[in-house]
């Protein structure tokens, strides 16, 4: 008896969301919260950090495939040593869980208006 090549039913798997618990990376040394205001571009963008500047910060390239980065994600930024005011390089992005706990511990106080 022939049997048909038709479409094969795909099974579809749910993905089951479980809670890890995982210590929430700070800034360390010279680095700095920011939240990321507009991107520029050909991975630059500009961030609002909490020491009161606005930097043009870029991702490095070792991240450039891993770290997917939005306006309003909360980043840390690391300052460079030539024109640190002005320039940084973006270290890392925290997940919603991640900003929640940095509010609800004091590291980030922001108003709705900037989220």
């Amino acid at each position: 008896m022939y049997k048909g090549r038709g479409k094969k039913k795909k099974k579809k798997y749910e993905r089951q969301e479980e809670e890890i618990i995982r210590r929430v990376p700070l800034p360390k040394g010279k680095q700095v919260l920011g939240i990321l205001e507009q991107r520029l571009g050909a991975n630059h963008m500009l961030v609002k950090c909490l020491d009161g500047k606005s930097r043009n910060c870029r991702v490095p390239g070792r991240l450039r495939r891993r770290l997917w980065l939005r306006e309003g994600n909360i980043v840390i930024v690391e300052p460079w040593e030539i024109g640190g005011d002005k320039r940084g390089d973006v270290i890392l992005k925290y997940h919603q869980t991640q900003v929640e706990w940095l509010k609800k511990k004091g590291f980030l106080k922001i108003t709705k208006e900037e989220f």
